[in-house]
């Protein structure tokens, strides 16, 4: 069970009066978080891997450290699996652009899939004439595995799909959809930024071949990502960058790239953003990846079932609530739902999302909801207290209309 007073006071913000439920796009950071990064600042401003002197060797344990942090974090077997990256996206156009693609294989997608997961596929169809198919989920977002064991065939090169969704929160057979792509030959990779936050991700039990996820969705800073692979599939990537760091060795005409993983780090990286995710991977594992995934199924759940219950709002996503998590996306009627968020932010100081969420085909196509939602997420330092008060919220907005 979660301390969640004891939490709250690691984030300042939240003294304020703000009821922040807009962590799908980005959580807050703690205190913990910032002094790591500042300790950097103030104890060993130095550039990583280039410098004997001992402030350059401080920083570069410190930024390797926190390499290792995430590689335990999700199970990699050792820290040369993980590349840090700007961002989800960053890793997700590393893999895209770095593999050798040939017309008349496929890729096989989702339709519940944020745009980053998504358009670099299609762009791939553009280019060199890879097929792209298109798994859809029923209404509530759920699939039908057999769909995938349709798709998947020996064409297939990968599988490229969310971990939950950004929109519906539900929470998608990874595992089982790794065995069906490595049956046929294929590889998956997960975009993971809204469930390693969340969730207790362990890659070796998923059998997946990449991951990618982001620093600034888990407690740590924006401007750092990671995109988890194995040794022998990095081997294959084209760096995106090359430059300072990626090289062993050069002559006039010929040039050696440095071993993995850096040779896909070029130039100086986000040294600080990195040690905070290290030090956010520290916080999120001593409060214990089970005890915030209960504590957000219960705000869910009280989110989901108080919303649902109120007239003329529209609640989207499964209704089984083992299926999902932390995301609830609705509507109120057919209020634009950038009004609805607005009157939350002013009325009550509800800090919510509201649009398409960067997931336009699932709107459209699934939800028919071409303006979006409005979307609360949870996290591990929100409260009871703060559904009530967004429940009550929706409650009075409902009313008002005609």
């Amino acid at each position: 069970m979660l301390d969640v007073q004891r939490i709250r006071q690691d984030f300042p913000l939240l003294n304020s009066g703000i009821i922040y439920l807009d962590n799908a796009a980005t959580s807050l950071t703690p205190e913990p978080v910032l002094q790591k990064m500042l300790e950097f600042y103030h104890e060993y401003r130095a550039n990583v891997e280039r410098g004997i002197h001992r402030l350059s060797q401080r920083a570069s344990e410190e930024y390797e450290e926190a390499r290792s942090k995430v590689a335990e974090f999700i199970n990699a077997r050792s820290e040369s699996e993980i590349i840090t990256t700007k961002n989800t996206t960053e890793g997700i156009n590393l893999v895209a652009n770095g593999l050798n693609w040939k017309k008349g294989r496929k890729i096989v997608t989702t339709l519940i899939e944020h745009h980053s997961n998504f358009i670099v596929w299609l762009r791939l169809k553009r280019r060199y004439g890879v097929d792209v198919e298109i798994v859809r989920p029923n209404k509530e977002g759920l699939f039908d595995i057999s769909d995938f064991k349709k798709a998947i065939d020996d064409k297939t090169d990968l599988v490229a799909m969310t971990h939950v969704s950004n929109v519906l929160g539900v929470i998608t057979p990874v595992r089982e959809v790794a065995q069906i792509a490595h049956e046929h030959g294929a590889q998956l990779l997960i975009d993971a930024a809204q469930s390693v936050p969340h969730l207790k991700v362990d890659v070796q039990k998923i059998g997946c071949d990449y991951l990618a996820f982001s620093g600034h969705k888990m407690l740590g800073p924006t401007g750092v990502g990671i995109l988890y692979s194995h040794e022998d599939l990095l081997e294959k990537i084209e760096p995106m960058a090359i430059g300072g760091g990626t090289i062993e060795d050069v002559g006039l005409d010929y040039y050696k790239m440095n071993e993995i993983p850096k040779r896909f780090e070029a130039g100086t990286p986000a040294i600080a953003e990195v040690i905070g995710l290290g030090a956010a991977t520290d916080y999120l594992r001593k409060i214990g990846m089970k005890n915030i995934e209960t504590h957000e199924r219960e705000l869910t759940k009280e989110m989901h079932y108080r919303l649902k219950d109120i007239p003329q709002v529209e609640v989207y996503g499964p209704e089984n609530l083992e299926k999902r998590i932390s995301i609830v996306s609705f509507n109120i009627k057919d209020l634009n739902p950038h009004n609805v968020a607005l009157a939350l932010d002013i009325s009550a100081n509800i800090m919510v999302r509201s649009g398409a969420h960067c997931a336009l085909p699932l709107m459209k196509i699934l939800l028919k909801r071409h303006r979006g939602s409005v979307r609360a997420s949870t996290y591990l330092y929100n409260t009871q207290e703060e559904i009530e008060k967004l429940v009550s919220s929706v409650e009075e907005i409902s009313r008002s209309i005609k």
